[in-house]
């Protein structure tokens, strides 16, 4: 159920109708002068403010421009640093925890005595009281 064929504007072509528009002639005046819809000149406007000449690209399957591949950087640098944060927090945690049971056996390997002979219990305090 198309049209027709699909038209493919140049780079230059593009390029030439952007600079004419920013210069102040209307973009309606030009769409009809160019027989381009309205709707593509704005596009087109807009394309050029935010990466310049380049950003003006022949009509095809949309590629990742450098925005998607900043904001998905962005993304996982955010994601990347969320689990530095949680992997330093679970270090310093274990870190305590080594520490705790550290001195707890440094204790009980103080309190305790050795045995006098085979069989004999080491003498510890008693729990009861």
């Amino acid at each position: 159920m198309s049209k027709g064929k699909r038209r493919v504007f140049s780079r230059e072509f593009k390029l030439s109708a952007v600079k004419r528009a920013l210069a102040g002639e209307s973009v309606a005046a030009l769409s009809r002068e160019l027989g381009v819809p309205s709707g593509h000149m704005y596009k087109w406007r807009q394309q050029y403010r935010a990466g310049g000449a380049e950003a003006l690209r022949l009509a095809c399957r949309p590629r990742k421009g450098t925005e998607v591949v900043e904001r998905e950087a962005g993304k996982n640098l955010v994601t990347a640093r969320a689990r530095i944060s949680e992997l330093e927090r679970k270090v310093g945690q274990q870190q305590l925890e080594l520490d705790f049971f550290r001195a707890a056996l440094r204790q009980v390997e103080g309190a305790s005595r050795p045995n006098d002979g085979p069989g004999e219990r080491t003498s510890t305090r008693s729990s009861r009281r």
